[in-house]
């Protein structure tokens, strides 16, 4: 392992860590913080109705989230290597900036997400997608395609 780790895939790590807490939050804390992250009137009356929808659903994103996390911490040197390291940082990495740029045809499905919600998850998911793709190009000969 090398000595020195890759801050891009180490920053891409804590985003992901953060996200995850964000949604973490939503299941604790309920509708107001569904409200607050712009998840839509829909997902805020359902967690206010108890119903388990938006409990697994946002469950699902948060696990997503930290496997992702993991596995920018295995590309950055940071923890052993995971399988098809390589491969899931590349499809993280296009996931993200897939996500920032698809806003404006994903709007449409998802009316109940406010403006402001669009705005600045594409942002993020932007910025995380960046710091995925440059850190996984800068560790790109050092990461096994089969680790």
């Amino acid at each position: 392992m090398e000595l020195e780790h890759n801050k891009y895939l180490i920053a891409a790590a804590v985003c992901c860590v953060l996200a995850a807490l964000a949604h973490v939050g939503c299941i604790l804390f309920g509708a107001d913080w569904y409200r607050f992250f712009g998840a839509g009137e829909a997902m805020a009356q359902m967690a206010e109705k108890k119903l388990w929808y938006p409990t697994v659903v946002t469950a699902g994103i948060t696990a997503v989230l930290l496997i992702w996390a993991a596995y920018a911490l295995a590309g950055a040197g940071v923890l052993a290597g995971l399988p098809l390291t390589r491969i899931a940082l590349v499809l993280i990495s296009a996931v993200f900036l897939l996500r920032g740029l698809a806003f404006a045809w994903l709007m449409p499905r998802f009316p109940e997400n406010s403006l402001t919600f669009w705005w600045v998850s594409s942002l993020i998911c932007l910025t995380i997608g960046t710091l995925f793709a440059i850190g996984t190009v800068q560790r790109w000969q050092v990461l096994s395609s089969s680790a």
